[in-house]
């Protein structure tokens, strides 16, 4: 018969391995998105009387991340006619700098309201996020939110802009989401586009459509993974270089991305929200989304060009500026 000693020690070994057990089915785990930032959180148990309708409207990936830097007072003093978001990085102050003394001026219209609004994300490197914040504290024009800034993050970024206007900024009339390396005609934009004079739009989406399908070569900057998106098209979308929309559906699409996939192409992740949405973009060909060489008479004719550096920015602006009165 086996002693006392002996029975206590095999019951503490049953003991154990129950209680790894049930830990190894109760730990709580990490949700990751492809390269998203996702942060964890805890799993939280459903109640008991939970219906299907419940399980839909359950958020599939939350925004929850909080703002580092904010600028929530913005709006305050008046709904502005239009908010430009532009999606940088840390280290393109030059490029910020650039916008805030050309296009990008909040004082260029006496009798319109524009704000402009730089988003980024957290930087790995201290002393950039320093540097930003800095910069923050002199120009109140940056929103930084704490997911990882990165190339695969920059649909958290746009999510980012939208949730911040619909929330501090609801009021305003239009949004602009673009990059640093765009140049905007903003008289194009304001008077021939936007029309301030007349009734502003509900539901309104514009910019450089595109009627595409998923890349699937893995050397591709935009590949998309069939595993992700396994669709043979995307539905309409317009380019991420520059887009414009009425400032209500920024609070629609906001809340449609927390129910949608997220795909690491931020405008055709835009374009499955306003699918989802039923809103169809428009077409505008003023949206110009590639290099563009500078003529003066056919930077007149567009709304955006890409991939024009500070110094180019400062001289194309000096320039259209002060030939207004020159006619093409």
């Amino acid at each position: 018969m086996p002693s006392k000693v002996s029975c206590l020690y095999l019951l503490t070994v049953v003991c154990w391995a129950s209680a790894l057990w049930y830990l190894s089915i109760s730990r709580p785990t990490s949700t990751y998105v492809g390269h998203m930032a996702v942060p964890k959180r805890r799993i939280v148990k459903p109640p008991k009387n939970i219906t299907f309708t419940n399980i839909r409207t359950r958020p599939l990936n939350p925004h929850a991340f909080e703002f580092i830097i904010n600028e929530p007072k913005k709006c305050e003093s008046a709904a502005p006619f239009l908010v430009i978001l532009i999606s940088t990085t840390h280290k393109e102050f030059d490029a910020r700098q650039a916008i805030r003394e050309t296009w990008g001026d909040e004082n260029t219209f006496s009798d319109i309201r524009i704000l402009t609004v730089f988003l980024l994300g957290w930087n790995t490197d201290a002393v950039l996020n320093q540097m930003v914040e800095q910069e923050s504290q002199i120009f109140h024009d940056i929103v930084v939110e704490n997911f990882i800034d990165s190339y695969h993050n920059l649909t958290l970024k746009t999510m980012m802009g939208l949730r911040w206007v619909a929330t501090f900024c609801p009021k305003a009339q239009y949004v602009m989401k673009t990059d640093s390396d765009i140049f905007v005609n903003m008289d194009n934009l304001i008077y021939k586009l936007l029309k301030p004079s007349t009734k502003p739009r509900r539901r309104y989406f514009t910019g450089y459509v595109i009627n595409g399908g998923p890349i699937r070569d893995m050397r591709s900057k935009w590949y998309m993974p069939r595993d992700v998106y396994p669709e043979s098209k995307y539905p309409p979308f317009c380019s991420g270089t520059g887009y414009v929309f009425s400032a209500d559906v920024a609070e629609l699409i906001y809340k449609t991305s927390l129910h949608t996939r997220l795909l690491h192409l931020e405008d055709v992740y835009v374009g499955l929200c306003l699918r989802k949405l039923g809103i169809h973009p428009y077409q505008n060909s003023g949206f110009n989304h590639w290099k563009m060489a500078y003529s003066l008479c056919r930077y007149r004719r567009v709304i955006t060009v890409h991939q024009i550096s500070p110094e180019e920015m400062h001289r194309i602006w000096n320039d259209m500026s002060s030939k207004k009165h020159l006619r093409c």
